[in-house]
């Protein structure tokens, strides 16, 4: 069974118009693996070799963007509410160890982006604090050890 990929349409129309660039790309490292071949030796070509990998690693690339695209369930924005943390609500949580305080939105593991405050749901912090709500006191284990994390405020 393959895994869901959770996204906003806006991620889903990222990844749709990743998946065109990438076919696009198909016909043009085609064309250098046939000029290359047409140089003669393929034993000794290395224009032929760098051409081989970058279509498979081409190929890899459209196989993966194909599967997270058929098996893409869109998040409806307006059925989030901020009962408690979920996919697409904005947590503010407080490390109490050293008392910083952090801000990120949970989204889908295709749309993370840690410096823009998104925080992939795959996590281990996204989840230990999904389904928590605000005063709530969740541990998160990471590779550093346990982080004690207090919900402050929950939104959108």
């Amino acid at each position: 069974m393959a895994d869901i990929h959770y996204m906003t349409q806006e991620g889903l129309d990222k990844l749709k118009k990743d998946l065109a660039d990438a076919l696009a790309r198909r016909p043009v490292i085609s064309a250098a693996i046939a000029e290359a071949r047409e140089k003669g030796d393929l034993s000794e070509n290395a224009e032929y070799d760098a051409a081989r990998d970058a279509q498979a690693l081409l190929e890899i690339k459209i196989a993966k963007l194909k599967d997270m695209v058929a098996n893409a369930k869109v998040i409806d924005e307006s059925q989030v509410n901020t009962d408690t943390v979920q996919m697409l609500t904005r947590v503010k949580f407080q490390n109490l160890a050293n008392k910083m305080t952090m801000e990120y939105t949970i989204v889908g593991e295709t749309e993370a982006d840690f410096t823009h405050g998104k925080l992939a749901a795959t996590t281990p912090i996204a989840k230990a604090l999904m389904g928590h709500k605000v005063g709530e006191t969740v541990e998160a284990k990471v590779p550093q050890g346990i982080l004690k994390l207090k919900i402050l405020a929950i939104s959108l």
